[in-house]
């Protein structure tokens, strides 16, 4: 009886979040006097995303957004990663203490950091560029944690067998460490990518141009662009194009998505 009622609310719950996500892509595809109507017909058009496509550098906004998603996970990977090996495989003095005060960052809000990594970057006249809206996030906390969990599983004695091999230790991490943490990496990857792929608030304060401006913002100015309203089926159609790789990604890769989190450990 538990049973059945867990998946009855399991069911219930992805019910109530994908019907936003079938709303919008059903009034992106419908005539524009039908955006709102709640009467089926057999009425439907692409006409509204070639209209929005036209109407605003969507392209522009996705070039941006791919190099934003891109640079801020490379980074990120070659940080966690030396900061992860040193936390699980050095010993120094106080390391256990620096690794606890550097997971404090974990429970401070980025919003709380807005005003003075702004102000830092005008002060390295970065604003309104690709960089200042990467360069807050090339450090990830949450990744260094993930990355030293898996790390301390490794068995010490596969970097013996490769130090015996005279291998340096870039090259025991890069050939030892890397490659038996892949799903963690995956894992965090997928985390970095949704995060970054929709983050807002940061990148609408220092940006200005439609050169550096990703698709999140640049979909909101596109939907204030309007002055009579709100075009449902326009702003619907802008939507999809905005969501529309991270959900194909997540349909193509659904199996190893999930095994990633599975073998992380990630919740």
């Amino acid at each position: 009886m538990v049973r059945k009622l867990t998946s009855a609310g399991m069911y219930g719950l992805a019910v109530v979040w994908l019907f936003p996500l079938l709303w919008v892509v059903w009034t992106s595809v419908r005539p524009r006097e039908l955006a709102t109507s709640w009467t089926f017909s057999a009425d439907f058009t692409l006409a509204n995303f070639a209209k929005v496509w036209d109407a605003a550098p969507f392209a522009q906004y996705y070039f941006n957004t791919f190099l934003i998603v891109t640079g801020v996970l490379v980074a990120q990977i070659v940080t966690t990663t030396l900061a992860a090996y040193a936390f699980a495989k050095l010993r120094f003095w106080g390391r256990d203490v620096l690794f606890v005060l550097f997971l404090v960052q974990l429970m401070v809000p980025a919003d709380i950091l807005i005003f003075p990594n702004y102000n830092v970057l005008r002060d390295l006249s970065l604003l309104d560029t690709k960089i200042g809206i990467m360069l807050p996030y090339f450090a990830s906390a949450f990744g260094v944690f993930l990355l030293r969990q898996t790390f301390k599983t490794i068995p010490h004695e596969l970097e013996e067998a490769a130090r015996m091999e005279g291998c340096s230790w870039l090259q025991i991490l890069w050939r030892v460490y890397v490659p038996l943490a892949k799903p963690t990496y995956i894992a965090f990857g997928l985390v970095s990518v949704s995060y970054h792929w929709n983050n807002f608030m940061w990148p609408l304060i220092i940006t200005n141009s439609v050169e550096n401006r990703p698709l999140t913002v640049g979909l909101a100015i596109f939907a204030q662009s309007f002055e009579t309203g709100a075009q449902w089926a326009e702003v619907s159609a802008a939507t999809v194009m905005v969501i529309f790789p991270l959900v194909l990604a997540f349909l193509l890769f659904q199996r190893q998505f999930i095994n990633s989190f599975i073998h992380s450990g990630v919740k």
